[in-house]
């Protein structure tokens, strides 16, 4: 009796653990293609640098936020895959390998770190904040919007051969911007985490 109970536990885990699995997984999907359809809305050119002002970096946060680092890098892993293949998935209709060796190509390998940065941050906040919507805002804030701006100004200064400090100050140009997208994804991340009981 005893060993058809455990063995009735262990059967209800396995199909637990495989409802979460096949829901994140499906989250992910969605968020990819969420991340796709922003990149139908062209992006806003800049004058001093040549990275325009786009929404998909959104889609991104979005994933680190809601899916974890395992399947918010999945999410966007596929994307990158995606673009590297030749699909127009970025934004203007862009794709092809040659936009992860051009100015913008520092942004989209921070896009594929961002999950991991978002979720970093997370462990080293206090408990407290962490479990409420200003820990999910710094979460996101830092370590998707801060990071992939930083990250993507080390690029520009590798690829336009300049000061790291003068790519820097360029990149600022899109921290508020970036902060409100933050502040969104913050606040409907919370609201879709209750809604489809992930984490």
């Amino acid at each position: 009796m005893i060993d058809i109970l455990e063995r009735q536990e262990e059967e209800f885990k396995m199909e637990r653990k495989v409802q979460g699995t096949v829901r994140m997984t499906v989250v992910a999907a969605m968020i990819t293609a969420l991340t796709i359809a922003m990149g139908l809305v062209p992006g806003i050119p800049m004058i001093l640098i040549p990275v325009p002002i786009i929404l998909q970096n959104i889609g991104v946060m979005f994933a680190g936020e809601v899916l974890g680092a395992k399947y918010g890098t999945l999410s966007v892993a596929v994307f990158l895959l995606l673009a590297s293949l030749g699909f127009p998935v970025l934004s203007g209709g862009h794709g092809g390998a040659a936009v992860f060796v051009g100015p913008t190509g520092g942004y989209l390998v921070a896009w594929l770190l961002a999950p991991m940065v978002i979720n970093l941050v997370k462990k080293f906040l206090p408990s407290k904040i962490n479990s409420g919507w200003i820990g999910s805002l710094v979460s996101v804030w830092l370590g998707g919007a801060v990071f992939m701006d930083l990250f993507g100004a080390f690029w520009l200064s590798i690829f336009f051969h300049v000061p790291f400090v003068t790519a820097m100050v360029s990149s600022l140009m899109f921290i508020p911007g970036d902060t409100i997208k933050a502040i969104l994804t913050a606040l409907v991340a919370k609201r879709l985490k209750k809604i489809v009981h992930l984490r």
